[in-house]
């Protein structure tokens, strides 16, 4: 989840139908619908069957093309479903970045889901994060993925916009006086710093606009991968904090593995910073479901 994120192209159904029927002609006619606008890309639905991303930005190129070198590989061995790539767009002259399509994952974006329902999800997300953080770093190396060029969890970075973000979302009125108070209280409460020598393959950017859930409200599938890379597990346990209602933590963990009282203030301070961040996003794009969520996540990591 790339800052800031404001597009530098967005491209619109019709210019989708086109590039996807010039490179792709067993797709035509590509019927395409608007999924959505992501940080880094712009979501079609073509032909019922499948999902098209469209870089916004050249920043979000270069990670389209880290995702199609992974996704291939990792697909199958993860125990829920991840974007499996079917189509690998190019660069053209009227389009200057690549772009990718692969079979809609079943499920749908979470919403309003009882403490119950997301319970459902503990055991999946840890078995799902244990098979991720197993993969060799060696041979995501090999596969040219990158390491984390961006601090995401530098806390000399990350604190004062943390601070920031605060301020925003208290002054658009976005958060009540007794959840400022605590978000202020918390953040004295961080270190200067974080011990980050731990360095597995991660998600990057695990949170509740990535994950589907099923009609009953269990995890059915992980997207978005621009953010992968070879970084801390922190980053990805957030999901822990952000999504996992507290009294699933233990059993989380207990799957997952052994994480120290460290790992897991980072994790938490992750999944914080995100949902935070996720107000503000959901703010300025007036999505009353994306604030909504994201003042929940907020509440359920701060428990």
């Amino acid at each position: 989840m790339t800052e800031p994120w404001k597009p530098e192209k967005a491209v619109s159904p019709s210019e989708a139908a086109q590039l996807i029927e010039k490179q792709f002609p067993e797709l035509k006619p590509a019927k395409v619908q608007k999924l959505g606008e992501g940080f880094d890309n712009s979501v079609f639905k073509v032909n019922d069957r499948y999902v098209f991303r469209f870089p916004r930005r050249e920043i979000a190129a270069e990670l389209i093309e880290t995702e199609n070198r992974l996704l291939p590989v990792i697909a199958p061995m993860l125990p829920i479903p991840i974007p499996n790539l079917q189509f690998q767009g190019t660069a053209d002259d009227s389009y200057p970045w690549p772009f990718s399509g692969y079979p809609m994952i079943d499920g749908t974006s979470p919403k309003q889901l009882t403490e119950e329902q997301r319970l459902m999800s503990t055991e999946p997300l840890a078995h799902f994060l244990r098979a991720l953080h197993s993969f060799s770093v060696d041979e995501a190396k090999r596969l040219r993925i990158p390491f984390d060029n961006f601090g995401r969890i530098d806390l000399s970075v990350r604190k004062p916009r943390f601070a920031e973000n605060i301020d925003k979302i208290w002054e658009y009125q976005l958060i009540d006086a007794d959840l400022n108070q605590a978000l202020r209280k918390y953040l004295h409460t961080l270190p200067e710093s974080f011990k980050e020598d731990i360095q597995t393959l991660v998600h990057g950017d695990l949170h509740i606009r990535n994950i589907l859930v099923d009609d009953k409200g269990k995890v059915s599938g992980v997207i978005d991968w621009g953010d992968t890379h070879i970084g801390h597990p922190a980053l990805d346990l957030s999901i822990a904090y952000s999504f996992i209602p507290p009294k699933g933590r233990t059993r989380f963990f207990q799957i997952y593995g052994e994480v120290d009282e460290t790992m897991q203030t980072m994790a938490r301070f992750k999944a914080v910073y995100t949902a935070v961040l996720l107000l503000l996003y959901g703010h300025d794009l007036e999505d009353e479901d994306l604030v909504k969520e994201s003042l929940t996540a907020i509440r359920l990591a701060m428990q």
